[in-house]
């Protein structure tokens, strides 16, 4: 792990932990100057329960949870979510048998659920999980492709979100850019890093990001 990294923790829940290094980083549809390192909050089990923890209050009372789709290797946290939703009468979603899945993307980007994972969609209550946002642009692909599955999207959370609504929808998240003041995010044909000839350290993608 690089030297430089910045431990953050959430103001909701000290044992909720990212880590944050400066640069200047390629996602698939944006650059920015800060990469989001989740690997802490997605894989060690206590960290990711309470990450689920602090995410599943914000539905505990107020929404119908049928399925959870988990975009970005999120399924962990994903998991744990579905069992605190369901685990508790106090929940709207108490003793329901929650469906947790991750999507599958064809060769052109798009979002598709395999024949035996439809059934999880179709006339469901969705959430849409995901470890960060700051575009947003992958949640409205799992939206539209929710939608044309026959789902209703009830909701969308993140671990980190540089913005608070996706398709008119709020985003609940547990870091925002309050947290994170200098992150900024440019469109790649508009990114001021590119325009002052700053190399781009490396490329992100769910799974982490890779040096230049």
């Amino acid at each position: 792990m690089d030297e430089r990294f910045v431990d953050l923790c959430s103001k909701k829940n000290s044992k909720v932990r990212i880590k944050i290094l400066s640069g200047h980083y390629a996602t698939k549809h944006s650059h920015v100057n800060t990469y989001i390192d989740m690997s802490t909050v997605k894989t060690r089990h206590n960290n990711a329960r309470e990450t689920a923890r602090t995410l599943a209050a914000e539905y505990l009372t107020n929404t119908m949870v049928d399925t959870i789709v988990c975009l970005k290797n999120t399924q962990v946290i994903g998991t744990f979510m579905a069992e605190m939703l369901a685990g508790t009468s106090a929940s709207l979603s108490g003793g329901n048998n929650i469906s947790v899945v991750t999507p599958e993307f064809d060769s052109t980007g798009q979002i598709l659920f395999r024949d035996n994972n439809q059934r999880m969609i179709e006339g469901k209550q969705v959430l849409i999980l995901t470890d960060s946002m700051s575009t947003g642009m992958m949640a409205v692909q799992a939206i539209d492709s929710i939608l044309y599955y026959g789902g209703k999207v009830c909701g969308i959370c993140s671990v980190f979100s540089a913005i608070s609504k996706v398709a008119g929808m709020e985003v609940k998240t547990i870091f925002t850019s309050s947290d994170l003041p200098n992150y900024k995010v440019y469109a790649p044909q508009d990114c001021k890093l590119c325009k002052e000839s700053e190399k781009i350290d490396g490329l992100i993608n769910g799974f982490g990001y890779a040096k230049l």
